[in-house]
């Protein structure tokens, strides 16, 4: 009877023993687990929070990493996107299949036909859209298996760049790449003698066209060496010209092609006055917006004496300096007047 007490009583003691280790163990894991959550909220959203949320900094300031994405994606966005139109030659390669390479010319309606698959309208897509359509059109009319197609651009003629005016060679030239403005000017032979430095830029889809100004030495200042999109027009005008005539030293036409130019300067340009111009009958013709044209007198004499101002001179005017009549003909009795004192003189120590 006492060893089956002493049995149970023992039974007892192994139960307790069991249920307070379990509870132990449990409380231990839960109290890891209580430990580990914050650490876990707290790395939990730096891998499931968007990367523009990441990228910010806890004082709100954008990282590094949001920046160059921002200046990467403004780069892709200015990227002219170059397609195909009305009049660009293409040449169209098949791979292992030599019999259907063609060269082909974009019609007016946009098309190109190719052999088999007849007419394909190319206009406005870029080359790897074009080669796609080929290439599609090709596999489902069972002509080829898994086509490979390349198209090569001979003549880029609707993404040209025309430039006109007072350049060397006029004309259309392809702009297949990166173009600057410089570089174009260079292919079309450099500005003429008479070009202005005023540029204007006509693109597609704008309505103002882009003025720059250029220095007459290109390389003073390269802020006007702006980038050039396919499809426009370069256009160089003639800069703007006043003619200086009369009894001056070199007449001839005087370029201003910035800023503005008055008389005297006009008349320093041109070699000065002669001694025997009436510079009181200088006159100045101008042409009006009907084509009238209007004649001015010009005191010539007090602008230098500085008894009046300047006078400012615009595009096409002439300024138009007489010869004194008086002046020559008392030149021409100082010369004879001249030879006779000469001539008396070379008689007189003859013997």
């Amino acid at each position: 009877m006492k060893s089956g007490t002493i049995f149970r009583g023992c039974c007892v003691c192994l139960a307790l023993i069991s249920t307070f280790v379990l509870q132990t163990r449990a409380q231990e894991a839960a109290d890891t687990k209580a430990a580990e959550q914050p650490r876990n909220t707290q790395s939990g959203p730096s891998l499931v929070q968007p990367a523009a949320q990441a990228a910010t900094s806890t004082s709100g300031v954008p990282s590094d990493s949001s920046k160059t994405d921002n200046s990467s994606k403004d780069t892709s966005d200015k990227t002219p996107v170059v397609t195909l139109g009305r009049g660009d030659l293409i040449e169209v390669a098949v791979f292992n299949v030599p019999e259907l390479s063609t060269k082909a010319r974009v019609s007016n309606s946009g098309d190109i036909y190719l052999p088999l698959i007849d007419y394909v309208h190319v206009e406005g897509l870029t080359q790897e859209e074009a080669q796609t359509v080929i290439e599609k059109r090709l596999a489902d009319g069972g002509f080829v298996r898994n086509p490979h197609v390349t198209i090569f651009i001979d003549e880029f003629t609707s993404q040209g760049v025309t430039i006109m005016g007072e350049v060397g060679r006029p004309g259309i030239y392809p702009d297949i790449g990166d173009h600057k403005l410089y570089e174009v000017i260079s292919q079309a032979g450099g500005f003429s003698l008479t070009a202005s430095r005023k540029i204007a830029i006509v693109r597609r889809n704008q309505a103002e066209p882009i003025r720059v100004t250029l220095p007459r030495n290109l390389t003073d200042d390269l802020s006007g060496n702006v980038e050039i999109m396919p499809g426009d027009t370069i256009n160089v005008p003639r800069a703007p010209t006043i003619y200086v005539v009369g009894d001056v030293g070199r007449p001839s036409a005087v370029l201003v092609d910035s800023g503005s130019l008055t008389v005297l300067q006009a008349l320093a340009i041109a070699g000065g006055t002669n001694k025997t111009a009436k510079l009181s009958g200088s006159r100045l013709l101008r042409k009006g917006p009907s084509g009238q044209v209007t004649e001015t007198k010009v005191e010539i004499k007090k602008m230098l004496e500085a008894k009046i101002p300047d006078m400012q001179l615009q595009a096409d005017d002439i300024l138009f300096v007489p010869v004194s009549g008086g002046r020559v003909l008392a030149g021409r009795t100082f010369d004879a007047t001249m030879s006779v004192a000469t001539a008396m003189a070379l008689y007189t120590v003859r013997p």
